[in-house]
């Protein structure tokens, strides 16, 4: 089992910037994959961001080109997010997934982009 704790969300003007931080502990060693998704009042939850073991990463059109996802550490997972709009509004969660196929999920952080 993967416990996540996020932080790092907060209200930014449109065109700002925010880094997420996911800390994790447990089996980290255990990890094939982690991501960012995010959830909007109304909306399913979508991802945002996926990075596997061996480096694959992936970002949904919506943000490619302006977030950038990364796992400094084999504890920390970052998301670097740039340009945000009022549409990047939601509350943005940690997911990983083990070897085995156990899946985590953080309790997630209100990132609300709005002037």
């Amino acid at each position: 089992q993967v416990q996540l704790v996020e932080s790092g969300g907060d209200l930014v003007q449109p065109g700002g910037s925010l880094r997420l931080s996911c800390a994790s502990s447990g089996n980290t060693a255990g990890i094939a994959i982690m991501a960012w998704y995010r959830q909007a009042p109304g909306n399913q939850r979508e991802l945002v961001a996926r990075l596997r073991v061996g480096g694959e990463i992936t970002y949904s059109d919506a943000v490619k080109g302006r977030f950038d996802i990364s796992r400094d550490t084999q504890y920390t997972l970052t998301l670097k997010m740039t340009s945000l709009k009022p549409e990047d509004t939601a509350v943005y969660y940690c997911y990983a997934q083990t070897l085995s196929g156990v899946q985590s999920w953080g309790q997630g952080t209100q990132v609300t982009v709005s002037s």
